[in-house]
């Protein structure tokens, strides 16, 4: 089963998230889950994040906006690091509450509980027709890229706060999507160094079942980008806000 239900989600989401900037390694580690033991699953996922990153930057990186890249991206860095070390210390918080769902327990936690309503803030404005047509300043990029990267030090999300401030810099889609891998990447370096010790942890039997997911994403990917001429940027931030909402409930909920 988990042949087909990995690959099939690895497809779906990765195509969504190159859209959205977000949400691949968010998705698909609940379909991971399903089938293997947590730590593993977080290693699998994290090969595939990041190896499906890299793939889209070679790709796409031509079309990015490079003044935009080094105002988001170089500041997103070194918070990413500082969110990681916070990170170390929340984590030894207590899960507030929990639950369980066919065997399975989900823990709700203040740092997850806390991120996914700030995400629901940025959905809810999303959907206002005011804030649709407020673009940010290019000189707020900075600003955007430590909250970004100190979040996905923080929590692993700063996909979705990458995009809420790219989508309002001024972007053509093709620069907003191409900018947003890039930035991802520029991330993902550093992160590689936690990832490591995740990926230690695969034994040769699962290697079958990631290169599937790995290709499957890939696919996603490819399929993706050959949309991106029939895609108007009023479905990109449709898209968006769907993930946020999507997102910020299973946050919120401690499904993911």
């Amino acid at each position: 089963m988990e042949f087909f239900v990995i690959p099939l989600a690895a497809i779906l989401v990765s195509a969504i998230s190159l859209f959205s900037g977000f949400g691949l390694g968010t998705l698909l580690m609940p379909a991971f889950a399903l089938f293997f033991p947590a730590h593993i699953a977080v290693a699998l996922t994290a090969v595939v994040h990041s190896l499906n990153n890299f793939f889209r930057f070679f790709r796409l990186r031509k079309r990015s906006d490079r003044g935009a890249v080094i105002r988001f991206g170089i500041p997103a860095v070194p918070s990413a690091l500082a969110g990681a070390l916070l990170l170390d210390y929340l984590s030894q918080v207590e899960p507030f509450y929990s639950y369980s769902i066919g065997g399975r327990v989900f823990n709700i936690t203040i740092l997850n509980t806390t991120i996914g309503f700030l995400i629901a803030v940025f959905a809810f404005l999303e959907v206002s027709r005011r804030f649709r047509n407020v673009a940010f300043d290019r000189k707020y990029l900075p600003l955007g890229g430590v909250l970004s990267g100190f979040f996905g030090g923080l929590s692993g999300h700063q996909g979705a706060f990458r995009s809420m401030f790219l989508l309002r810099s001024g972007l053509s889609k093709d620069a907003f999507i191409a900018t947003g891998v890039t930035a991802a990447m520029m991330v993902d370096i550093p992160r590689l160094s936690v990832y490591a010790s995740q990926i230690a942890g695969i034994r040769s039997e699962h290697y079958l079942v990631l290169g599937t997911a790995v290709l499957s994403a890939l696919l996603g990917s490819l399929l993706a980008e050959k949309a991106i001429p029939k895609v108007t940027m009023s479905t990109v931030q449709n898209i968006i806000t769907g993930m946020l909402v999507l997102v910020s409930f299973g946050l919120m909920a401690g499904l993911i």
